[in-house]
């Protein structure tokens, strides 16, 4: 995927911000059953495999709450970064969401950022 490219399909949105990738849901994907998460999901990630970014930012700033599905795609981005000694975090993250992630512990596993904006600029270093 050339630098600065766009990925979108029904459910996600994938903006490439250099060596950064954010990828952006859908609020739809709130009441997308598993059977079809996981494959919109798939299409999304494979390009991100094919031309790993360094890190992944997760904009939550449409999504009010989020399922085991959602996050079991999560743990995928996780994983995807990890093994390349990369990051994922989470960007506009609401109340909700951040109680599901902290009853979870998953807030120990990502940095939660207000905006993505925010993320952005600490994940590049940019002042």
């Amino acid at each position: 995927m050339a630098p600065d490219a766009d990925l979108t399909n029904e459910f996600f949105q994938v903006r490439r911000h250099g060596d950064v990738a954010v990828i952006v849901p859908s609020p739809q994907i709130e009441h997308l059953p598993e059977t079809l998460l996981q494959p919109a999901a798939q299409m999304v990630l494979a390009p991100l495999k094919e031309d790993p970014p360094n890190q992944i930012i997760v904009d939550l700033s449409d999504v009010g709450y989020f399922g085991s599905a959602f996050i079991t795609f999560l743990l995928r981005c996780h994983l995807m970064t990890k093994t390349r000694g990369s990051e994922l975090v989470l960007a506009g993250v609401n109340k909700e969401i951040r109680e599901l992630l902290r009853t979870t512990a998953l807030d120990t596993l990502w940095a939660l950022y207000d905006t993505p904006d925010e993320a952005i600029e600490a994940l590049s270093g940019v002042d």
